[in-house]
């Protein structure tokens, strides 16, 4: 066998894998389309995303996913406000500041974090931090957005600190060298080097964790108090749209109006997603464009 056939079945081998992944994910998404789609036949699209109620089972049933937009958005916003500076100050410390031997235990500790199953966060969340929060502001319940924000922060560090630390540490070391030749210090070559310099692979890091935190299903499905309804302040209870798919698809008779409102959910929740993804992929694109390194 010569050398150019083995390249030749090695390039088929690849390129057939490459399409199966590529053809299964498109079914999936026609899936997808094809049972959410008949909700609209019977509901306006108007309706369905911006009405205030959602009673799938009540007698006429409401569609409106209004809240599980709102709960899915305010535990996301929340999540980032608390998983950025973690995340981001963590990676500054482990690629500029660490000694090597604690960056050496460091960052394999974050990375193992980024692999714990979300439904031990979430029964922590359940048995050790919804019982201390409904205790210390006597709230009638733990189960509610400080909760799932707290719990989906901590999924999104280790891919926010990640993405970051390999960001700052693409950064040219002629930055780093021509900053320290100018006189200046190592913590105002961080803040005035090197962070701006990877700046766009920090950003592209933290929609990425975003996108991570708004398609989470298990842990706002155990601690966000399940609630569909607009929330009034930080300690009531929510249902993100990924909780109602998990929630209420294994009670939803088959091919009903509930069973295709579900699907379409998970059309509104695919969509969020999309746009995450292309807005990091954007970011990604412009930063390569720039050639001060890459992710």
């Amino acid at each position: 066998m010569t050398r150019s056939f083995k390249e030749l079945i090695i390039k088929r081998v690849f390129f057939l894998f490459a399409s199966a992944s590529i053809l299964i994910l498109a079914l999936i998404v026609a899936f997808l389309f094809r049972e959410g789609i008949p909700i609209f036949e019977h509901v306006p699209v108007r309706d369905f995303l911006f009405g205030s109620e959602w009673y799938p089972t009540f007698s006429p049933p409401s569609f409106g996913i209004w809240p599980l937009i709102v709960g899915s958005f305010i535990v996301t916003f929340f999540s980032t406000l608390i998983a950025v500076p973690l995340g981001v100050l963590s990676a500054i410390y482990i690629s500029e500041i660490a000694p090597p031997a604690v960056k050496e235990i460091a960052k394999p500790v974050i990375e193992l974090l980024a692999g714990l199953p979300s439904v031990v966060l979430g029964f922590f969340g359940m048995v050790v931090l919804a019982p201390w929060l409904q205790d210390t502001f006597d709230l009638p319940t733990g189960l509610n957005i400080v909760n799932a924000s707290i719990m989906l922060a901590l999924m999104a560090v280790p891919t926010i600190s990640s993405i970051s630390e390999d960001a700052l540490y693409s950064v040219p070391r002629e930055f780093k060298e021509a900053s320290y030749a100018l006189g200046a210090t190592k913590s105002e070559t961080i803040l005035r080097v090197i962070v701006p310099s990877a700046l766009s692979g920090i950003s592209t890091a933290v929609i990425l964790g975003m996108a991570r935190a708004i398609g989470e299903t298990m842990v706002v499905l155990m601690v966000a108090g399940g609630a569909a309804a607009i929330p009034e302040s930080l300690f009531d209870s929510v249902r993100p749209m990924p909780a109602s798919i998990a929630a209420e698809m294994g009670e939803a008779p088959f091919r009903s109006d509930h069973y295709h409102a579900l699907f379409a959910t998970g059309i509104i929740l695919f969509f969020l997603t999309l746009a995450f993804n292309l807005v990091a992929d954007y970011i990604s694109n412009k930063f390569k464009e720039v050639g001060s390194g890459t992710l």
